[in-house]
């Protein structure tokens, strides 16, 4: 069947079909990643966007449900060169079309999708229309008339009937390989015991984010984005905080949020998160955001560490960063992105606070970055003492 992608600008591409059909819309992107497509069509941040994949095959390990961030797929539509017709992974249940199609994910393949990336990069995102039903004429005009991203608050849109909250319980355990001449034939690391109690604010958390503080020795309880100070404490007895990373534009997340954010500073609550935490964070502390050109999207993102001098490769999904010139003084830039010298750590002088712009944990992606909940477990670590 055939299917069309229509621009904002009136630049169309033509395919074929994948997954469900109708019309969809969304904020067009580029993403370079070659694995992960499952896990990035599953992250709560990439609800509203349209991810167009710039490696030429996808599917082609098939899908594994234990492999989702969350419990459905978030993005508007997918587009890609080629969808595999044969997948081979010996954990996969299903292959990438039926998938699609039972969650009713719109998709077109067979386009040109390094011309549109290309396109994108010069021009910037803009809103685009996939359909299997419309004209060009009427997919342009149903583009143009599409909600932009900037200015939406995305994050009500995600949480509050998705998330059962409460202790989370998914499967944490860290997958290895069995080590027969120690007599050790099992297939995932025994977790630590929990020292920690830690409340998540849910604006779109992903599952192997939980799973990687769970390997450091924290329970994570995830809340509503709405929950105050109190219900950390008194609620849920917690003794630190995370943000997680969710879609839209922070500007635009409610008020109360942002309130509650600075009332934990006061208080000496320790702060960490990722993502629209990040960015959350800082607007609590004062500082402004702004919409980037073509967003981060990938698992290939270089990050320079200002402390260390090292450069971590990092998974992102972003499209707002902080702008440093607003930032207070107590609030110190301690990574940037190599790419563009935008934001991507944020760690305060003299309290345990302490947000990245990245997705931290390796899943999909590079392992270098994972070390930050080991940075983590070691502040709170220090505050205990």
């Amino acid at each position: 069947m055939k299917a069309i992608l229509a621009l904002e600008d009136g630049t169309i591409f033509e395919g074929s079909s994948i997954g469900a059909t109708g019309t969809v819309t969304g904020e067009v992107c580029f993403n370079t990643a070659v694995s992960g497509y499952q896990e990035l069509l599953t992250d709560p941040a990439t609800h509203g966007l349209i991810p167009v994949m710039t490696y030429p095959l996808i599917g082609n390990y098939g899908v594994c449900e234990m492999d989702n961030e969350s419990k459905r797929p978030h993005a508007s539509a997918l587009v890609v060169t080629e969808l595999a017709r044969l997948h081979s992974n010996w954990n996969s249940q299903e292959d990438m079309g039926s998938w699609m199609t039972r969650h009713g994910l719109v998709g077109i393949a067979g386009v040109d999708c390094r011309a549109i990336a290309t396109h994108i990069r010069d021009n910037g995102t803009m809103r685009g229309c996939v359909t299997t039903e419309l004209n060009e004429e009427d997919a342009v005009a149903t583009a143009k008339a599409a909600p932009t991203l900037e200015g939406a608050n995305l994050v009500h849109e995600i949480t509050d009937s998705e998330t059962c909250y409460g202790p989370w319980a998914g499967e944490s355990r860290e997958w290895k390989l069995p080590n027969k001449t120690a007599g050790d034939m099992t297939n995932y690391k025994e977790l630590p015991p929990v020292t920690h109690r830690m409340a998540v604010f849910d604006f779109g958390v992903r599952y192997s984010t939980l799973a990687a503080l769970r390997r450091q020795g924290i329970e994570c309880v995830v809340i509503s984005p709405y929950s105050c100070a109190d219900d950390v404490y008194a609620g849920n007895k917690c003794d630190s905080v995370f943000l997680s990373d969710g879609p839209g534009d922070p500007a635009a997340v409610n008020e109360s949020c942002v309130k509650t954010i600075a009332n934990l500073v006061e208080r000496g609550c320790p702060v960490f998160g990722n993502g629209m935490g990040n960015l959350l964070l800082a607007r609590a502390m004062g500082a402004s955001t702004r919409k980037l050109k073509f967003g981060h999207h990938g698992v290939n993102q270089p990050v320079k560490d200002e402390r260390a001098g090292h450069v971590l490769i990092t998974s992102q999904n972003d499209n707002f960063t902080v702008i440093p010139e607003t930032l207070p003084a107590e609030l110190e830039v301690v990574q940037i992105n190599m790419n563009d010298n935008t934001v991507a750590a944020l760690k305060h002088k003299s309290k345990p606070i302490f947000t990245v712009q990245y997705i931290p944990s390796e899943i999909p992606g590079p392992k270098g970055a994972d070390s930050y909940f080991a940075e983590i477990a070691k502040m709170l670590k220090a505050v205990k003492a």
